[in-house]
């Protein structure tokens, strides 16, 4: 159910419980409920966490930490890369809905990232690896460069929108793991 105002310190909990729950879950126990999609369409949303995280379709946040209709402000972007899009999506989460926790999900087995790491795309693409490139150097490590990638993007949002020492806005970086469900958080 929703929690106005939780929080940070809260919010990473309930995320963490919710990852737990899913490394033996089969289905998503949140509330998609048609009481739940009526409240929120009459009364709004309240999520407790944002999620910045890739577009990569093995990577659902609502299932990964157990979440329903409303809880969760996902953020996708191929290699959970920031620009003004992201921010501006995650300064309206804190500044109008009150959220209070943002999470930066990378994952391992990112295509995004081994794109960055292994040639230069041409296209459109290229803006996303160039972004990452920034993030990961030389880095040959993919589970690494995918962690370096992340620690990035904390960075740019705390530093952009002011989130970071003595804010009551907590930014973390957390990767998934593909292979396993479960999610490590990096602080």
């Amino acid at each position: 159910m929703h929690n106005a105002n939780l929080p940070a310190a809260e919010a990473l909990e309930k995320l963490k419980d919710g990852n737990k729950n899913y490394l033996e879950a089969a289905s998503n126990p949140g509330d998609v409920s048609p009481q739940i999609r009526k409240k929120t369409c009459e009364e709004g949303q309240v999520p407790y966490a944002v999620v910045v995280t890739c577009s990569d379709s093995r990577v659902i946040p609502e299932s990964i930490f157990c979440a329903g209709i409303g809880e969760l402000f996902v953020i996708r972007v191929a290699g959970n890369v920031m620009d003004n899009h992201q921010l501006g999506s995650i300064e309206y989460a804190v500044d109008h809905l009150g959220t209070n926790l943002v999470v930066i999900l990378g994952h391992t087995n990112c295509g995004a990232v081994g794109a960055a790491m292994g040639h230069v795309p041409s296209g459109y693409v290229k803006y996303i690896t160039d972004e990452i490139r920034k993030a990961i150097g030389e880095e040959k490590d993919a589970v690494r460069a995918s962690c370096l990638n992340v620690e990035r993007s904390v960075s740019i949002v705390r530093e952009k929108l002011g989130y970071g020492e003595g804010s009551d806005i907590k930014v973390c970086g957390a990767l998934y793991h593909i292979d396993s469900g479960k999610v490590e958080f990096m602080d």
